[in-house]
Order: C-alpha cells, then structure tokens, then sequence
C-alpha cells in the first residue's frame, strides 16, 4: 500500500511540473493532421522526502536553456518562491522545499557558540533553510568579501562578525584593525580593548597599513627563525596575538597604489601569519576588484546587488535575485554556494554587548586619541610602535 501510494505522489508531483512547463511555455508543439501535441522536457526522477521534492529533467534539442532561467518566476507561481533551479545547457534540476528561511534571525551568541566552540577565530556566517548554522575558521581561510546594497545586510553582518570575535578571543588574544572610510559604520568599536585602530581617514588608513605590513614581515622572520608553518606552532614565549583587518568600502583606497599593494600582501600572505582580512564594498566592479585580490578573497558573501554583473563579479551569482523583502539573505561562496540568512544585530544590541570590553584608557593607535581625528600619525608615534 505505501509503495501505491508513493507512486500516486510521483505521479501528481510529475503532473504539477508539466502544468508549469506549460505556463512557462517550454514545449515544442507538433501537428499531425487536424491535432496539435506538445512535446515536453523530459523528465527523468521526482525525489519527495520531509524537506523537499527534487526534480530532474532534460530539455528537448532546439529548446533554449535560457528560457528555462528567464522563466524561473513561473516555477515560483506554480510551486511558491521556496525553491532553487540549477542547470546547464540541457539538464536542470528543481528543488521545490519545504521549509524556509526565518524572516529575522536576530543575533544570539549562546545559540550559535556550541557551533563555534574551539574553532581559531570562526565567522559565524549564517543559518541555512534547514535550521543549520554555517560557520567556518578565518584562520584557514582568511580572506572575506563582502558585498551588497545598502538595506541588503551587508552592514549587520561586518558588525555580528567583529562582534562574535570579541565576545570569543581575549584583548591579549586578538587585536583588531578597522578602517572606517564612510565614517559611519564602526563607531560602535571605539573604546574597545581589543581595537587597536579606528582609521576614518586615508592618511590614517596608510599608517595602519604601513604597520600591519611591517608586522607582517616580523611575523615570517620568527616563522622561519623557529622553522614552522604557522604562528600556532611557535614557542609560548613568542606566541603572538590574531589579527582581524576590516575595511569597509576599501574601493575608496584602490587609486592609491602603494596602499593596494600593501592591502594585497596583506590579502594574499596572512593565512600562516594569523592575520586575517574582511573587506566589504557596495558596487564591486572589475578595475576594483581585480584578479590579483579576487583570488586572495577565497570566501564570498553576496547579499542582494543591482545586476548579475555585479554579483558575478563577487562570485557569488544568483545574489541579483535576491528580494529587497528579505534583508540579511545572501549567498556564501567557499566550495560551492550555498543560500543563507545572516543573523541581525542592531547597533542598540551590540553597544549592550560590547560595553562589557570598554577600555576607559583606550588610545587609538594611529591618532593617539579615543576619538576620530583628521592629524596623521607623525614619525615619531610610528616609530613608538
């Protein structure tokens, strides 16, 4: 009886499909005599399990694989705006799901810590249809872009990012470096004991830079004084701390060449250095984001942007599609792409979390001061570092 009735769901299930191949018009009609007929695509497997319905199915030689795409808001019509086409030239698959996305993941640091407990430094990177947390380790992976229009998320999820690792490493464990050329967006981190440096202005940025370079140096020459592969494997008396360099809109310091090249080697070369890199941006395009930072950026967030250029560009395609109705939705990109929903921390939240980490002596390392200042760092400061 159960397998009778299996059959009877495959069949209304194949039935359903061919309904919007007809609404999307993918057939190839025939006549033979008086009588029109419709060939459609064929399809080959329908797997219904609890959390989805799978389709698999071949188009017809002479059907244009881009209709399938262009046609995908007819899928949603028939079987709702849950689902995910994937395909090439021929053969596609529709996964029609069950479950969805919440509408608001508000951001929650014990219900994601068991996730992240003993990873290095982890990004908390969302949480998939399926209720599952993604998380990974920025110490073996380094590299992050993150991109989106304003209202898509992109902001909430810089500050859940440096706000988790605040929460996670120790001030003596992990110094972080902001650059803040909008000057509006980590006004929340001054005063922060594991904040180092809240840079607004490009005379201030180049000073960070020139010193996280130099860091970066003195880092691979202990490397290669103890003859090991990362800073975790040196001696406990020359252990030193993580750091986390965040640029938000880095596209305002890419005409300055010197400050590009020092931002790439920083990019390409802190894996084994313990340094990490967040970068984000509004608009990508291909002068800013050239070959040279895109392959050090091996981790993608796509959250919604204007075009598919734009979201190719990031690598992260498909983020074009996402809906202005669902802020915080974005697409990671590490060995595959993968839709997630990003948690939500507002700056009321976060000021409540980070006042536990205020340091009441705090001094800004590259304007000696905890407050924003236009003053550049003079020499005499630099060479006190």
């Amino acid at each position: 009886m159960q397998k009778v009735l299996e059959f009877i769901r495959r069949q209304q299930a194949r039935f359903a499909l061919k309904k919007a191949f007809y609404s999307a018009g993918l057939f190839i009609p025939y006549k033979n005599g008086d009588k029109t007929y419709r060939i459609f695509p064929k399809i080959h497997s329908v797997k219904i399990d609890d959390d989805q319905t799978e389709y698999v199915f071949t188009l017809i030689n002479g059907m244009d694989p881009k209709e399938v795409s262009k046609k995908e808001y007819v899928f949603m019509q028939h079987f709702g705006a849950n689902i995910e086409l994937d395909g090439d030239h021929k053969t596609f698959t529709l996964t029609v799901y069950r479950k969805t996305f919440p509408k608001e993941l508000k951001y929650d640091y014990d219900t994601f810590f068991p996730v992240i407990d003993e990873l290095d430094l982890p990004i908390v990177a969302g949480m998939d249809r399926h209720g599952q947390w993604h998380v990974y380790d920025a110490i073996n992976e380094p590299g992050l872009l993150i991109s989106g229009e304003p209202g898509a998320g992109k902001s909430s999820q810089v500050r859940s990012i440096i706000t988790t690792l605040i929460q996670y490493k120790k001030p003596h464990e992990l110094e972080i470096y902001l650059g803040d050329l909008k000057m509006s967006e980590f006004h929340l981190f001054y005063n922060i004991e594991h904040v180092k440096s809240v840079c607004i202005y490009p005379e201030d940025l180049r000073k960070m830079l020139t010193y996280l370079t130099e860091e970066m140096k003195r880092r691979g020459e202990l490397l290669n004084k103890y003859r090991v592969t990362h800073v975790n494997k040196l001696p406990e008396s020359e252990k030193v701390p993580y750091i986390l360099i965040c640029i938000d809109e880095f596209v305002m310091i890419m005409d300055d060449k010197d400050m590009k090249a020092m931002l790439i080697q920083l990019v390409a070369l802190g894996r084994a250095l313990g340094m990490v890199c967040v970068l984000s941006l509004q608009r990508p395009s291909h002068d800013i984001l050239d070959t040279k930072i895109r392959s050090c950026l091996t981790v993608r967030m796509g959250f919604r942007v204007s075009d598919f250029s734009n979201a190719k560009i990031i690598g992260t395609p498909g983020a074009e599609k996402i809906a202005k109705e669902t802020p915080g939705r974005f697409l990671l990109k590490r060995s595959d792409i993968i839709e997630l929903q990003a948690p939500f921390l507002d700056e009321k939240h976060a000021e409540k979390i980070l006042a536990t980490y205020k340091s009441s002596d705090w001094k800004n390392r590259f304007t000696g001061d905890s407050r924003p200042s236009s003053e550049p760092l003079t020499d005499d400061i630099l060479g006190g570092l």
